[in-house]
């Protein structure tokens, strides 16, 4: 928290800047009108962050696109509320009745807001910095020599590198943590009174998102704003908000100060959200899942405890996996000084004069029934490490040696007999699917090209039984991948990844940007599964919390380089260098 109770109160005796109340929206659809939001109030102060919490599809952006009247005309429909903002000149307005024109004159001068996906919200044919100005000439705010130096003088208040150097870049030569302040200066170029933040860290590092929050706080202390932050991380929304509104199937299920709904939740959903989360204090055989709570539960049990979800958890065992097992035998993986590079500058007769170092020198040895966990931030080189195991990427130099034979230099026709054995989990499950094949056939296609099984037939009823494996029924086998939510999409993925049989499998930031409960299931269904079948994993993140719940041992990479490897308690409680103590203190807890 970065505002004592005493400023928090004069803020909220203030009259609110914002007012939505019994604000209901609905959608139209094939199977008839879906409600997405039902009969929401929240008040918004200025100086006050209001957190907006809760699952996907839980009603929290449509929430804020209503607020913002961005909502499509044909699909939504606004079936009752008001939502009254105090304009500094005209006083109280209902923008559900503003006409269009004016909406538009308030959008971005008065109320702006930060978009989820910053590479979808910029401009991709267009320089980042002309995107500012042209947001500073639309609301008349100064002609396009001053709004430039303006743009440039937002690029230094958000803390972006070489501001002019970023004015002329194109969005896909920043990082995601740089498209984001662009995005963050967008909306402060002109002073907006309330700032409305959707999911504006998601899928971001720890010390990116850490440096993303403290700049809004900042931007908000030195602006006197209003921001209503949503995000679906209890972690952050307990960092960053004073109050917090908890949704669920589109109503408010509970409101309060931060504090108190996080550490002493009343309602069963609160309470399943906090118990879903990883602790980096305490690491059960399972984490809690949101049905344990919901579902028959006549006395949910507290924060902290970890009730066994029925088809997704591990069975409880005396000796869990990660409790400093010894590591024996053989290795199943051996990786000796690899290194990948990539080239980033050519001569003019195209000789290559500069290499980018994606992966250098790197060692280590991964033992059956092991997780290893792969931790650092965007660009350090996890996942090309990872795809240079599977030979996706063919490594420059080094050796991968599996059960004892060195792969990294394998021909295409011996590496394809041993591609089986090794499978790997994508971070976009969406992007992983076909969207016009079934997800039957999306996961009969590799059987059949490894011939495993005789037959279409056979194939077939064992692709029902890993669908029921990994919690999903015989008749999603017709369906298609539009048609599942992210967390089952992933779960698609998962079965697979075991169609082929594997013994290795590398989970490349598979639980990123999944809500928290989702996230469980698929971490204890991943813990399930590496039991059943004898899996040994490369589980990548750069969500350090979920990696020690996850790990046996964890390795952190910086620049393409290990700095640290250890047993995972034992990193995390006594870490040796200072990047990890930096990841390690990044991350949002309470």
């Amino acid at each position: 928290m970065y505002i004592c109770q005493s400023e928090l109160g004069n803020a909220m005796k203030n009259h609110p800047v914002l007012s939505v109340r019994n604000l209901s929206v609905s959608f139209s659809t094939e199977a008839g009108s879906v409600q997405a939001v039902d009969n929401v109030a929240l008040d918004l102060f200025p100086g006050d962050t209001l957190g907006l919490v809760g699952e996907s599809g839980s009603g929290k952006s449509v929430t804020a696109l209503a607020v913002m009247r961005l909502l499509s005309r044909s699909a939504a429909r606004i079936a009752s509320g008001e939502v009254w903002f105090r304009h500094p000149q005209k006083g109280m307005m209902d923008l559900l009745k503003t006409g269009d024109e004016q909406m538009q004159r308030l959008r971005g001068r008065h109320i702006a807001m930060i978009f989820q996906e910053p590479m979808t919200s910029l401009n991709p044919v267009q320089r980042c910095g002309p995107q500012v100005v042209e947001s500073i000439l639309w609301h008349k705010q100064s002609d396009r020599k001053k709004a430039k130096e303006k743009a440039l003088d937002l690029f230094r208040e958000v803390r972006l590198p070489a501001p002019a150097d970023v004015y002329r870049s194109w969005p896909h030569e920043l990082s995601g943590g740089q498209k984001q302040r662009v995005m963050i200066a967008m909306a402060m170029a002109c002073d907006p009174l309330i700032l409305i933040a959707d999911e504006p860290t998601t899928a971001l590092d720890v010390t990116v998102q850490k440096s993303i929050l403290d700049l809004i706080r900042l931007l908000q202390e030195r602006h006197g704003m209003a921001v209503l932050f949503i995000s679906h991380d209890l972690g952050v929304i307990h960092e960053v908000a004073h109050r917090t509104s908890v949704m669920r199937h589109g109503r408010v299920v509970e409101h309060g100060p931060v504090q108190k709904v996080f550490n002493q939740p009343v309602d069963p959903y609160t309470r399943a959200l906090v118990a879903c989360r990883p602790s980096l204090k305490e690491r059960p055989e399972s984490l809690a899942i949101v049905d344990d709570f919901l579902v028959g539960a006549t006395s949910p049990a507290p924060p902290g405890t970890s009730p066994v979800s029925s088809g997704t958890s591990p069975a409880p065992s005396d000796t869990p996996s990660w409790y400093g097992k010894a590591i024996k035998g053989e290795p199943v993986l051996e990786v000796k000084q690899l290194n990948t590079y990539f080239v980033r500058k050519k001569s003019a007769l195209k000789r290559v004069v500069e290499y980018h170092k994606a992966v250098e020198d790197i060692s280590f040895k991964v033992y059956k029934g092991e997780t290893l966990g792969l931790v650092g931030e965007s660009g350090c080189g996890k996942t090309t490490l990872g795809r240079s195991i599977m030979r996706l990427i063919n490594p420059r130099s080094g050796q991968v040696i599996y059960k004892g034979v060195d792969i990294a230099r394998f021909s295409s026709g011996a590496l394809k007999k041993l591609r089986p054995k090794f499978q790997i989990i994508f971070q976009d499950p969406y992007a992983s699917l076909t969207p016009g094949i079934s997800v039957g056939n999306a996961i009969m296609e590799p059987m059949r090209v490894h011939g495993i099984l005789e037959n279409n037939k056979d194939r077939k009823q064992k692709i029902f039984r890993l669908l029921e494996q990994v919690g999903l029924e015989e008749q999603h086998y017709y369906r298609y991948p539009h048609e599942f939510s992210g967390g089952q999409r992933q779960r698609i993925c998962i079965a697979r990844a075991l169609a082929l049989d594997p013994e290795f499998i590398i989970c490349d930031e598979s639980v990123s940007a999944l809500d928290v409960s989702v996230q469980a299931q698929v971490l204890n269904l991943l813990n399930t599964l590496k039991k059943q079948f004898g899996l040994t994993y490369i589980f990548i993140s750069h969500d350090l919390s979920v990696v020690k719940y996850m790990s046996d041992r964890i390795m952190v990479m910086q620049n393409g380089r290990m700095v640290e490897f250890n047993e995972a308690d034992q990193l995390y409680a006594h870490p040796e260098s200072e990047y990890t103590r930096s990841l390690i203190e990044a991350i949002p807890v309470f």
